[in-house]
């Protein structure tokens, strides 16, 4: 696995545990950010979050493995009790039992594949890069009304109308954010 593909690497090119460390909680601060972006919906009890942007930002920028593990850790902040997530919705390790549930566990499995796509070649051009954020999109929002059609019983097509089609047009934005930022930061590099 080459490391060197992901922006993490080509921003700061320190080496090392301690090096992996400050880039794993620098985007453990970042999802507690994004999370708190929230915006509560009355017809769903999924909120729009910016949660999705910070998990597939950090996929992007870490890669595979040290995204996992930073959305890992963020996962067991938040079961901890820490308030890293988005700020409605039960505390702690209820969290894991309520609506968003099927989103959060998606998380870490979503940044490693994601991150897998951009350290394999998908970073390279624009439409590749965008490729491998909607397939990151998709594992969460499968994983999301997955949960709300099995685990809270809704049935797949109101999962879908709860948990999924309000958030499309915010979703295809938040991709749109993260594939500029990328390429502007890629351009500038290369200008340097």
């Amino acid at each position: 696995m080459d490391q060197s593909r992901v922006l993490a690497d080509r921003l700061y090119g320190g080496e090392g545990i301690a090096a992996d460390a400050a880039r794993i909680a620098a985007a453990n601060i970042l999802l507690a950010l994004c999370a708190h972006i929230a915006i509560p919906l009355p017809w769903t009890p999924v909120p729009i979050t910016g949660q999705t942007f910070g998990v597939l930002l950090v996929a992007v920028l870490l890669g595979a493995r040290r995204g996992a593990i930073a959305l890992a850790l963020y996962l067991l902040e938040g079961f901890a009790g820490l308030p890293v997530f988005q700020p409605y919705g039960a505390p702690g390790p209820a969290r894991f039992a309520g609506p968003t549930a099927g989103f959060l566990l998606a998380y870490p499995p979503a940044a490693f594949l994601t991150g897998w796509l951009v350290e394999n070649g998908a970073g390279k051009s624009l439409v590749r890069l965008t490729g491998a954020l909607f397939t990151g999109e998709l594992l969460i929002f499968l994983s999301g009304c997955a949960w709300l059609a099995a685990g809270l019983n809704l049935g797949w097509n109101f999962a879908f109308h709860l948990g999924a089609l309000p958030f499309i047009p915010g979703e295809i934005v938040k991709v749109a954010l993260i594939a500029a930022a990328v390429r502007g930061v890629e351009l500038a590099r290369r200008e340097a």
